[in-house]
């Protein structure tokens, strides 16, 4: 049975993941994020688990790995599908190292240069998509999509 977490830091990564709903919505999913007013609302009606931001601090990094760990054990998702950033990347990296299946979408709001999520996702990710055609000149495997908006 497909199990898929929904995984993404909260805010506008957030956001963008929730525009998808009718890929996921009738299916055996949960969300991963950050603690924040807007994932917090999510929480009320969905199955959600929050992981400690890293925002490029090593011990936060750190602490953000074991629980991703932790949680990955605890649901085992087959499919991952991720927007980004920092706070999904571990659980995404854990996940495809058991065998989980990754979507990743690169940002909306990067249309001039990549994200540092997206550019250690692409060599991972099993579909990879970016909603900007010149976003493909960094990604040349990657599928153009279009706006999530």
């Amino acid at each position: 049975m497909l199990k898929i977490a929904l995984v993404c830091s909260a805010g506008g990564h957030l956001t963008e993941l929730l525009q998808l709903k009718k890929s996921w919505q009738n299916t055996d999913h949960f969300f991963i994020t950050d603690k924040r007013m807007d994932s917090q609302a999510l929480a009320k009606n969905n199955k959600t688990f929050f992981l400690t931001v890293p925002r490029r601090n090593p011990v936060k990094l750190l602490i953000n790995f074991f629980q991703a760990l932790n949680l990955y054990f605890k649901t085992k998702p087959n499919l991952v599908i991720s927007t980004g950033a920092d706070t999904a990347i571990p659980f995404c990296l854990i996940a495809k190292f058991f065998g989980a299946k990754i979507i990743f979408i690169e940002s909306f709001a990067r249309i001039k240069e990549p994200s540092l999520s997206a550019r250690i996702m692409y060599p991972f990710a099993d579909k990879f998509f970016v909603q900007w055609p010149q976003n493909k000149k960094f990604f040349p495997k990657a599928e153009f999509v279009g706006g999530v908006f």
